[in-house]
Formats: C-alpha cells, structure tokens, sequence
C-alpha cells in the first residue's frame, strides 16, 4: 500500500463513521422526510466540511423556507436556512427580484435552478450589507438551497430574537433612525435596496435591530429599484408613524438619497 492510501483511508473512515452519526440521528430521520436526496447532500457536504456540526431542530417555518437551530465546531450557533424546493411562489413571485439584477445574469427555468439562484443571492446581499456596516446576521456559507449565518437569539439560545411587529421596540425614535441610517448606508455604500423592508423583516434583539430576509434585495441598477426603495421607505415610515414617532416624508428622504448617490 502506498504513502498516500495510508494517508487517506483513515480520512474515509472517519467521514463515514460521521455521516453514519448523522444519518442515525433522530433529527435527520425527521430532515429526510421533508427534503430531497440534493438538499440531503448539500447538507452532508456542510456538515463534513466542518461548518455545521450539530444540528437541532426548526425555529421557523414558511412556505418557502424552514430555519433550525444548528452549531459550528465551536459551539457556536448558527441560523440554517433550507429552502424549499417543492413551491411554486419562486417562479411566481420572485423572478422580478432576480431578472434585471446585472449580478444575476442566467437563470434556468426549472425551480430548483431558480431556488439557487436566490440562495445564493440572499448569501451575496447579506455580506454585501454586512460590508455596509448595516446591522444583519453575518452569513458564514451556503450550498444548493441551505444558507447558513448568524443565529440571532432572543437571550436564550435555540429561541429567535422575535420580529419588530412582535416587540416594538421601547425608544421608537432610535429605532426610526437607526433603520433609516440602515437605508441609507445599504443604498449609498453597499449599492443595494432591501425591496421587502418593514417590521416583519426586522428582528429585535433585546433592543437591537437586526435587518433580516435579504433574498428580494436589489442592486441600485435594477430597473425596478426606485420604486423598491420607495417601497420600503413608505412600509418603515408607516410602520413607525403608528408608533407615534414624528417620522420623515418618505418621498424626501428618498429624494435625498437619490441626490447623495450623484454627489
């Protein structure tokens, strides 16, 4: 036996008795009766790459998505975002946010293509906003249709921090600034527009606002993106208008935004 096998079987015994440690655990059991045999392998390939190692069970579900609880090497955790590949609201719904983004050129016509793309998309927005400095949980990897990040707890671990719309936050008018200033430094920095900005995409972290759901966000060369930013403007303003806080017009703060971008 050569040098090299010496070297490599030891490698291949120990990925397969962790596989095997996966595939036997309960939460796997209930993992493949929900999603397919990619889907499956897209997260083996995380899990023996090292960057999940525990996974628990889902702290949320929707129809297109579900999200667990998981932990890296480390012990630290991690949010798991798996998305489905059996709904048709991808085709429906989310080719407007896909075609005439100059970063995403190709995309193929099949769902699961499409479920990629905006995996992959979502990935690229957050570290693109996380550059930014705009507050949004720190995306570690992705493969296929699962996007790992940042777990954001509500101080207890494997609990999510609740949505704005669940916890107003206490100083209604900090928030107000702070998800302005988070416009304002996404759309002048980071060159991108959340598209799908209001209080159930913001989550509140014992009083720390985190910008989450990054799958719609569009480069500023979109040709819908005016009428985006304008969007979510109106949704923040009217948001936090019934909170009593005496907000801007919408339509100058999205005037100056516009001008700042040609300074």
């Amino acid at each position: 036996m050569s040098e090299e096998n010496f070297d490599i079987e030891p490698q291949r015994f120990a990925e397969k008795r962790r596989l095997k440690r996966i595939k036997d655990s309960e939460l796997f059991e209930v993992v493949e009766e929900v999603f397919d045999y990619r889907t499956l392998m897209a997260l083996y390939d995380l899990l023996n790459r090292g960057i999940i190692w525990k996974m628990y069970g889902a702290v949320a579900s929707g129809k297109e998505a579900r999200i667990y609880w998981a932990e890296d090497r480390l012990g630290r955790d991690l949010a798991v975002k798996i998305f489905l590949v059996s709904t048709a609201e991808f085709r429906k719904s989310r080719l407007i946010y896909i075609e005439g983004d100059p970063r995403f050129k190709r995309v193929g016509g099949k769902i699961r293509d499409i479920v990629r793309v905006w995996c992959s998309k979502e990935f690229r927005n957050l570290q693109r906003a996380h550059d930014a400095g705009v507050r949004v949980p720190k995306p570690i990897a992705y493969k296929e249709n699962i996007l790992v990040m940042e777990f954001i707890d509500a101080g207890i671990r494997g609990v999510p921090a609740p949505l704005l719309k669940e916890a107003p936050p206490q100083d209604p008018n900090d928030a107000y600034k702070w998800v302005i200033s988070s416009v304002e430094a996404l759309y002048l920095k980071g060159k991108l527009i959340h598209a799908d900005l209001s209080e159930y995409n913001i989550l509140n972290k014992r009083e720390e606002l985190y910008i989450i759901d990054w799958g719609s966000a569009v480069h500023i060369n979109h040709p819908h993106a005016d009428e985006f930013l304008l969007r979510d403007l109106r949704n923040v303003t009217r948001y936090f208008e019934r909170l009593g806080v005496d907000v801007e017009d919408p339509e100058d703060v999205y005037k100056r935004l516009k001008s700042l971008l040609q300074q």
